[in-house]
């Protein structure tokens, strides 16, 4: 007995104090965040604590060593916990001795002295447990990462693969097929070891015995049977996928010595036989099954079988075939009554039985789970079903085994396939001269099979979910395989997946009721010499071996890269490339202890800036991404750590770094902390340029007098006569002028930019806000770069261009001809050019004459052609030198001048379509002297006015003394299309900055496509840009369509004129198309022609356009050309009439005197019916309805076509005798019922004669239940007098069939299902073969 020390003797358990233990688990990368706690009596023993971790850890006592933070390991297992401390840190490792040991310790075998194997059931001693001394914390996720305490490890769910761990689980556990693929040795010179199905399974069995993870992965099996990602989402049949899987191992294992390993153990043959009871002549041919399917309740019966003895019984049962059904005597030569049925000659070593628990409910048409209870053994006798005959005569024949053996389950009616069909099975041979090796025969002793492994299925037939019971043959132990849990069960969780459900057997509990239950058993023949155990380690092949230690130095390799990746440091870096002129990113990611300097050489290889600047021009600073803004840079700390210089080891931080170039001949300024970066841009007034930005770093409690020496300083410029202008954020500009007022008083943050501009010029005398300065500013923030796409002009487009010149006289004389002429992008560009030249020439001179402003005495050539510089890192701003387009009129006409407003007129468009909204912007937003038509003077400045006064957001200026509303006098707030029939406006036309040059973008044909650069003011309206797109797309802008085209190369059409280009942004796309765009009151329709009588009878036709203010009948002309060109329809006017659709429905009937916009309401997408009329139009009032009628015949059990019957009222009296009239049928025996869903209310025919309301008691159609209002209401009747057909049950079935096939073509009836299922399949080369033409 073990006496306590006299200092801490304890007369109570209860005053005994304890010790903390927190073990950290270092054996590997994932679990090395892990800790264990255990609250443990001082009294305990190293070598009891070493059984209470390995208990809780999951690991095998003997295997892991525990070393102390402070001492390290202990040798004395004897010593107490208090004698170490009161709170130890240990660290868990694995033993050098069992490292080796560790990759390939087996899971069989295992007993109370096998401790240093750790896979398999571990050595419990149930007297162990100590779980009240453990210190019980909160669940966490990170304990389901643990490895399990059985031993065993899990496979992971991919997404829906449980089916597939289920399988692979039980396959791994049967002895004799691991071993066997075990001996298999993998040939790496015939076969890709990727798509090596067999290979890949080894593999997996060899990390599952030797793995010291909780779950490992199966995407390298998935991969092999040639499985994409999509797989994963599949769920199927675990019967099915076992079929597949071994027939694509027997076909990989031809030629080998496992070739026919699947045969040996899985496969048995069975009879199928059918006697002569007048004769006893017996036919039969000898078939092979995989598995035996199980039928849990038989067809008709509302009774299950109770258990698989019971079903087994039945499988063999024989049916006897009389009466119609008599069986032809090859004897008797005539009709006789016999006997058909299965007998079992051969059962194998693995016996697999299905329970079908998946049927078919021909009832309901749908798919449903039989969860009623069927009990199994856990030793099942198989000898009372083997060759049994209940009848014998002497002069019994059979026929010869034809060679029809089919691979894979047998079958008869309740089975899942078909028997081979060979005729020659019927050739007679007398059973008594047959060998008694055709009869396997076996003692009873010897067909007892043990169950091992239960598949159960939890779930409806709609889904659910697979996992394993499986029973080691080690130690005859229950064990859950669940995907990545595996724990231990009983016996009686094994009992609780027999199944059994309560309550009523109707569809809703059949076909969604979820329930846990068997649904595949094996079973294993009690057979003590062909019973085999799991190979033990020293056993192993040595290519088994090798692939052991092979994946043990990949499992270190990758623990060894986890330990790396938990000490790096990983964070964004940025460099402005000095070549590509472009802010570029990278992750940068360190060890933390490399130095600084170490760090800004890897940067510096990372940004691939070797041979473009040298590495010592180089430095790394703290950079905030977000405000662009340099936070500090390091010196004197270049031999720091990373982990120390960044606070840690992280994965993301807070802040970024920035690898910041210098020129050779300059010096690195520092950055200190609390200091404000200032992004200067030079403005050059002449030139009307914009400078690359400078970088300033200033402090917030500077002057603006300090400030702008120092912007001198830095630029060159004159102090005295500088503007500095602060952009705080969009539309937001601030004069600097107040000298005594801080940075932080005016508003300055960590990052900002200013524009500054030193001349002599006379513009800072203005108004700020009037001055050429803040002009140049406006039209710098707000232009934008857009790429647009030209469409190729066809002959017919360039004849009718009027916004342009033509390219040649005698462009539209042929085809050729036409494309001979057509002028390129380019030269359209230069053409406009010289026009717009001259037009901004005549503006000039008509401003002047008009006493404008100073502004506009600018010369032609500065006023035509302007330059904007704009760096690589300021996207918002336009980049390239501009021509006049700034100043482009809407058309190139310049005729009509107005002494008051500068306007332009085309030959075709005489306005510019803009709200009054528009109209404001456009009015008060100038750009430069030649952008803008000043219509207002400059503004006074009131005296003692401070900066604010003099800060102007553009957008309320452009705003000043207007009201701010879309709802103009110019729309029409009940239509999408709010134009003129021109598409113009009445607001003055005023212009904003537009500047385009061609450019080419290859298409992939080695052709480039025409496509346009364009710099436009973004507040221009879309009427004004696609006219400022006319000369370059060729045609007017009436006569072409703009499409935005977004991330996924989604177009969709820019219909809105009045509205600008705010919504779009820096590179944009825009797709131009040739075709009519929609003026005011018009509206895009799709027209689809209704066919009643055929099985679709939605057609796409064309698309047209409709006007507010058409009547129908002139809808209908415009689309009889379209109808004859586009679909090769040629049908008079007066036989065919419109009508609306909604979705697939047909409704009102529109006459030809209805007006569009006031007799129909209409919208932008709007889609309308087409039905063309075997007789002149019978609808002339809106009193009348037209419904759509179908007469049922049941004595036909069919429907007759769709016919139309116009009501003068809404009177069932009136509709009754139109159909009487119709039909013949006699007005007292006729009866109708209104069609349910949507046209054609297709339902099924066993369906039409019960289910429908037939004859409501109802006097009017437009009240419930029939509420028939419009027109197009379905109206099924019938003969009341008519018989039913009768069917038998075998037509009924057949016509069910029929019926449910086509309603699902036709998508009026879809049986539940939530998704479709793709068939199972594993493809022997490695994936399928795509067709290209599929989607």
């Amino acid at each position: 007995s073990m006496l306590f020390p006299s200092e801490i003797y304890i007369e109570s358990a209860a005053e005994e104090p304890r010790v903390l233990c927190i073990v950290q688990d270092t054996t590997n990368a994932k679990t090395v965040n892990e800790r264990l706690t255990l609250n443990l009596p001082a009294s305990t023993t190293v070598s009891k604590l070493y059984e209470d971790v390995a208990h809780k850890a999951g690991y095998a006592n003997g295997t892991f060593c525990l070393a102390w933070a402070n001492t390290g390991p202990k040798t004395n297992h004897k010593e107490f916990l208090f004698k170490i401390m009161r709170r130890s840190y240990i660290n868990l490792t694995w033993l050098s001795k069992h490292a080796d040991e560790s990759g390939t310790a087996d899971s069989s075998g295992l007993d109370d002295s096998s401790q240093g194997r750790f896979i398999g059931p571990l050595p419990r001693d149930g007297t162990v447990g100590c779980s009240s001394d453990y210190s019980s914390p909160s669940y966490s996720y990170s304990s389901i990462l643990n490895k399990s305490e059985t031993g065993y490890v899990g496979l992971v769910n991919q997404a829906m693969t449980c089916y597939l761990n289920s399988l692979l689980q039980t396959l791994f556990m049967t002895p004799e097929f691991r071993n066997a693929l075990y001996n298999w040795e993998f040939e790496e010179s015939e076969e890709d070891p990727v798509i090596s199905i067999p290979y890949q399974l080894k593999r997996l069995f060899v990390l599952l015995q030797t793995s010291k993870k909780r779950a490992i992965e199966t995407t390298d099996v998935t991969r092999s049977f040639g499985w994409d990602s999509s797989e994963a989402w599949q769920q199927h049949d675990v019967q099915e996928l076992c079929r597949v899987m071994f027939d694509a191992l027997e076909q990989k294992w031809k030629q080998t010595e496992q070739a026919d390993l699947i045969n040996q153990l899985y496969q048995g043959k069975l009879k199928d036989y059918v006697r002569c009871l007048e004769c006893g002549y017996e036919s039969w041919r000898i078939d092979t099954y995989l598995d035996i399917p199980l039928v849990i309740r038989p067809f008709g019966a509302s009774q299950a079988f109770g258990s698989v003895e019971e079903a087994l019984q039945a499988f063999i049962q024989p049916e006897t075939l009389d009466g119609p059904n008599q069986y032809f005597c090859e004897r008797c030569k005539k009709k006789c009554d016999a006997r058909k049925g299965l007998r079992f000659l051969h059962f194998p070593y693995l016996l697999t039985l299905q329970l079908k628990r998946f049927d078919f409910d021909y009832t309901t048409m749908h798919r449903i789970k039989l969860n009623d209870r069927m009990t199994f053994p856990e030793e099942l006798d198989m000898s009372p079903f083997i060759d049994v005959e209940d009848e014998k005569s002497p002069q019994t024949e059979s026929c010869t085994d034809s060679g029809a053996e089919n691979e894979g389950s047998c079958h008869s009616d309740q089975m899942s396939n078909d028997f081979s069909t060979d005729d020659a099975v019927d050739e007679g041979i007398c059973l008594d001269n047959t060998s008694s090796a055709e009869r396997v025969l076996k003692p009873k002793s010897s067909l007892t099979f043990e169950l091992f492994s239960v598949m159960v299925h939890s779930g409806s037939a709609a889904g659910g979910h697979y996992y394993a019971c499986i029973k080691s043959f080690s130690d005859s132990q229950w064990y859950s395989f669940n995907d990545q849990h595996v724990s231990k069960i009983t016996q009686d969780d094994i009992r609780k997946t027999y199944g059994g459900s309560s309550g009523s057997r109707g569809y809703y509990s059949s076909a969604f009721a979820s329930s846990t239950n068997a649904y595949m058993l094996m079973y294993r023949l009690k057979d003590p010499s062909r019973n085999a155990k799991f190979l033990e380690v020293e056993d192993f092949p040595e290519h088994i071996k090798r692939l052991v230690q092979r994946e043990k130095e990949s499992e270190e390799q990758e623990k060894r890269q986890r330990e790396i990746e938990r000490n790096t440091c990983k964070i964004k870096l940025f460099c402005m490339h000095p070549v590509k002129m472009m802010m570029t990113e990278n992750k940068l990611e360190v060890h933390k202890d490399k130095t600084l300097r170490e760090a800004t050489e890897m940067a510096y290889k990372l940004m691939d800036l070797d041979g473009v600047v040298p590495l010592d021009c180089c430095r790394l600073v703290k950079y905030d991404e977000f405000h662009e803004y340099l936070e500090r840079s390091y010196e004197g700390e270049e031999d720091m750590p990373m982990g120390l210089l960044l606070g840690g080891v992280k994965s993301s931080y807070m802040f970024d770094l920035l690898l910041e170039i210098r020129r050779p001949d300059q010096v690195f300024q520092p950055y200190k902390p609390g200091e404000v970066m200032v992004k200067v841009h030079v403005v050059d007034l002449k030139s009307e340029s914009i400078a690359a930005p400078v970088s300033v770093r200033a402090y917030l409690n500077q002057t603006i007098t300090e400030f702008k020496q120092l912007i001198a300083q830095a630029t060159g410029l004159c102090a005295e006569t500088m503007r500095v202008v602060l952009e705080r954020c969009y539309n937001d500009l601030r004069l600097l002028y107040v000298p005594n007022k801080t940075l932080k008083a005016e508003g300055f943050f960590r990052s900002n930019k200013v524009f500054v501009e030193s001349s002599d010029s006379t513009d800072h005398q203005a108004a700020f806000t009037d001055s050429v300065l803040w002009k140049l500013l406006d039209r710098h923030g707000n232009t934008i770069r857009l790429f647009v796409s030209l469409p190729e002009l066809s002959p017919g487009s360039l004849a009718n261009r009027t916004s342009c010149p033509k390219a040649s006289a005698d462009s539209e004389d042929s085809l050729d001809g036409a494309k001979g002429s057509r002028k390129s992008v380019e030269a359209i560009l230069e053409e406009s050019t010289e026009k717009l030249k001259n037009l901004s020439l005549q503006q000039q001179q008509h401003q002047q004459q008009s006493s404008s402003t100073s502004d506009s005495q600018k010369s032609s050539e500065h006023s035509d052609f302007e330059h904007i510089e704009s760096p690589a890192q300021e996207p918002d701003a336009a980049s390239q030198p501009s021509q006049t387009e700034n100043s482009t009129r809407a058309a190139s006409d310049t005729e009509n001048q107005f002494p008051s407003e500068e306007r332009s007129d085309s030959d075709v468009n005489n306005d510019r379509s803009t709200s009054s909204v528009d109209s404001d912007i456009l009015s008060s937003s100038h750009s430069s002297d030649t952008l803008c038509n000043a219509d207002s003077g400059p503004l006074p400045l009131a005296n003692g006015l401070d900066s604010h006064s003099i800060t102007s957001s553009r957008r309320s200026k452009a705003h000043k003394g207007k009201k701010e509303t879309w709802d103009t006098a110019e729309e029409d707030s009940g239509t999408d299309s709010e134009y003129d029939e021109n598409g113009k406006s009445k607001a003055d036309a005023q212009y904003l900055y537009f500047k385009a040059e061609p450019y080419s973008q290859e298409d992939g044909s080695g052709e480039g496509q025409k496509c346009l650069l364009v710099h436009v003011d973004k507040r221009i309206t879309l009427a004004a840009f696609k006219q400022n797109l006319e000369p370059f797309v060729g045609v007017p802008s009436t006569q072409f369509k703009v499409f935005r085209v977004y991330a996924n190369n989604q177009e969709f059409e820019s219909v809105r004129l009045n509205e600008t280009l705010s919504s779009f942004s820096d590179d944009n796309k825009i797709t131009i198309r040739l075709g009519r765009a929609l003026k005011k009151g018009e509206y895009r329709v799709k027209v689809y022609q209704l066919l009643v009588n055929d099985p679709e009878p939605c057609k796409f036709l064309l698309e047209t356009v409709f006007a507010k203010g058409m009547t129908v009948r002139q809808s209908k002309e415009e689309l009889l050309p379209q109808l004859k060109d586009q679909c090769k329809m040629d049908i008079s006017i007066d036989r065919f009439r419109l009508r609306k659709k909604t979705w697939k429905n047909p409704g009102t009937v529109f006459l030809d005197y209805h007006v569009y916009e006031e007799d129909i309401n209409i919208s932008s997408n709007w889609e309308v019916f087409l039905e063309v009329l075997e007789e002149p139009e019978r609808m002339k009032s809106m009193s009348q309805l037209a419904v759509l009628t179908r007469r049922w015949c049941p004595a036909q059990m069919n429907l007759e076509a769709f016919r139309e019957v116009v009501l003068e009222s809404s009177s069932v009296e009136e509709l009754k005798e139109k159909l009487s009239e119709l039909s013949g049928i006699p007005l007292e025996n006729l009866e109708f019922a209104k069609g349910r869903g949507t046209f054609p209310c297709d339902m099924s025919v066993l369906e039409i004669h019960q289910d429908l309301d037939w004859n409501p008691k109802v006097s009017t159609l437009n009240v419930w239940p029939l509420y028939i209002c419009d027109d197009g209401a379905v109206i099924f009747y019938r003969d009341s007098t008519e018989e039913l057909m009768e069917l038998s049950e075998e037509e009924r079935n057949e016509l069910m069939k029929k019926e449910s096939s086509r309603l699902l073509k036709t998508g009026h009836r879809v049986s539940y299902s939530p998704r479709k299922e793709k068939a199972l399949k594993i493809y022997l080369d490695g994936g399928p073969t795509k067709d290209p033409g599929q989607d």
